[in-house]
């Protein structure tokens, strides 16, 4: 459960606080923007649970791009530092700095 897709993009921002990581996923045939930031995650289209230890992005969910944005975010106008990013090119960035 540790390692869950979530969980290792919530350590990523905990570990890059300067970065807000916005994405955009599919749970069955509805899409959702989940936002992470400090170690935190919420959905931005959804009620989000109080309770940290409940996961806001399931491992069923297919991620269909990660945008990754300076901090603090601001939905007017937000920063670019890299958008529309693969699974597969985060997962670089997760172990440049180790999760």
């Amino acid at each position: 459960m540790n390692n869950s897709i979530g969980k290792r993009l919530e350590q990523y921002t905990s570990k890059r606080p300067q970065e807000v990581l916005l994405i955009t996923v599919e749970i069955g045939d509805e899409q959702d923007k989940i936002a992470v930031f400090k170690g935190f995650s919420s959905s931005l289209m959804r009620p989000t649970a109080f309770d940290p230890d409940v996961p806001v992005l399931l491992d069923e969910a297919t991620i269909l791009s990660i945008d990754r944005i300076a901090s603090p975010y601001n939905p007017e106008s937000p920063r670019y530092i890299e958008k529309g990013i693969s699974w597969e090119a985060m997962q670089a960035l997760l172990a440049e700095v180790g999760v």
